[in-house]
C-alpha cells in the first residue's frame, strides 16, 4: 500500500477505536437505544439523497439493517450503558470474527481450515480471560450483552457476504435508514418517552458533537474510507488494520476516561487480537472458503 493509504487505514482504525469512548460519553447524554437511533438517523440524512439507489436487493438492506443496526448496536449500547467499559467493549466485540466463521460454516458451507480453527480457539480463550477480568471488576450483564452484540454482528457479516454490495458506502447509508424507526419505537417502549424527551431537551453542544462523531466521522467517513481502500487493494492487505481498533479503543479509554487496564485485560487483548487475526485472515478449506476468507475483510466496524 502507498504510505498515504497506509496512514488512511490507520486513521480509520483510530476513528473506530476512539468511537467507543465517544459512545461512552454519549451515554451520559442519551438513553442507549435513543442514542443508537439518533446515530443512524444522522448518518442516513442527508447522505441517502446523494449516494443513489441501493445497488443490492432490498431484502439484504433490511436484513443487515435489522441484524447490524437494531440488534448489534442496540445490544452494544445497552451493554455499555449497563457498565461495560468502553475499552473492554472494543476488545470483546472482536469475537464477532469467530461467530462469523461459525455461521459461515453452517450457512454458507465454508469449511474452516486448521489455522482458522486454531484462531477461533485462541480468540475464545481471550474471551474467557476477558470474562474472568470482568467478573473481578465489572458487571456480567454488560459483558453478556456485548458478546450477544458480537454474535449479531456475525449474522450481519454473513448477510453482507451474501449481498455482496458493489459499493460499501452506498450499502451502509441505506442500511442506516432501516434501524431508525424501530430503535425509536423500542426506546419509547423500554426507556420511556419522558426519559427520551428529557434527553432531547437537555441537548447541548457536547451531545451534538457525540452524535456528529458517531454518525458522520465513524459511520460515513469510516465506512467510506474503508470501502475506498478495499476497492484499491486486496482485502488481505486492508483487513489487518482492523485489528488496531481494540488497541486504539483500550488506549483512548485509558487516556480519556481513565479506565484501568489490568494484566488480565492485556492478556485477553493479546489472545483475542491474535486469534481474530488467524480467524479472519487464514483461508478456509476449499476454493469457496478461500474466496470467502478474502471477503471477510469487508466487514464493518463501529
Amino acid at each position: 500500500m502507498r504510505p498515504v493509504h497506509t496512514a488512511l487505514a490507520v486513521l480509520v482504525a483510530a476513528v473506530w477505536g476512539f468511537n467507543f469512548v465517544v459512545i461512552q460519553i454519549g451515554l451520559g447524554h442519551f438513553p442507549p437505544l435513543l442514542l443508537s437511533a439518533l446515530r443512524f438517523l444522522v448518518a442516513a440524512l442527508p447522505a441517502v439523497f446523494f449516494v443513489g439507489r441501493p445497488k443490492v436487493a432490498w431484502k439484504w438492506v433490511v436484513g443487515v439493517g435489522v441484524a447490524l443496526g437494531i440488534a448489534k448496536f442496540g445490544l452494544l449500547f445497552t451493554g455499555m450503558a449497563a457498565g461495560m467499559p468502553a475499552g473492554l467493549s472494543s476488545l470483546v466485540l472482536q469475537i464477532q470474527a469467530v461467530f462469523t466463521a461459525v455461521l459461515a460454516a453452517a450457512v454458507l458451507r465454508e469449511r474452516p481450515g486448521p489455522v482458522r480453527v486454531l484462531g477461533m480457539a485462541v480468540a475464545l480463550a481471550g474471551i474467557a480471560v476477558a470474562a474472568a477480568d470482568t467478573g473481578l471488576s465489572g458487571p456480567a450483564t454488560g459483558f453478556t450483552l456485548v458478546v450477544a452484540a458480537a454474535a449479531c454482528w456475525g449474522v450481519s457479516n454473513v448477510l453482507t457476504r451474501k449481498a455482496a454490495p458493489p459499493d460499501a458506502l452506498n450499502f451502509m447509508v441505506w442500511v442506516c435508514t432501516v434501524p431508525v424507526l424501530p430503535l425509536l419505537g423500542l426506546s419509547l417502549l423500554l426507556e420511556g418517552p419522558g426519559r427520551d424527551l428529557a434527553a432531547l431537551r437537555a441537548l447541548d453542544w457536547s451531545g451534538v458533537a457525540v452524535i456528529g462523531y458517531v454518525a458522520w466521522v465513524s459511520t460515513v467517513f469510516g465506512f467510506g474510507a474503508w470501502g475506498y481502500l478495499l476497492r484499491r487493494y486486496p482485502a488481505s492487505a486492508v483487513a489487518p488494520f482492523s485489528l488496531l481498533v481494540p488497541v486504539f479503543g483500550m488506549s483512548s479509554a485509558a487516556l480519556v476516561l481513565g479506565e484501568p487496564v489490568s494484566g488480565l485485560r492485556w492478556l485477553a487483548a493479546v489472545l483475542l487480537v491474535g486469534g481474530v487475526g488467524l480467524t479472519s485472515l487464514a483461508p478456509a478449506g476449499g476454493r469457496r472458503g478461500a474466496a470467502a476468507a478474502a471477503g471477510a475483510a469487508d466487514r464493518t466496524d463501529v
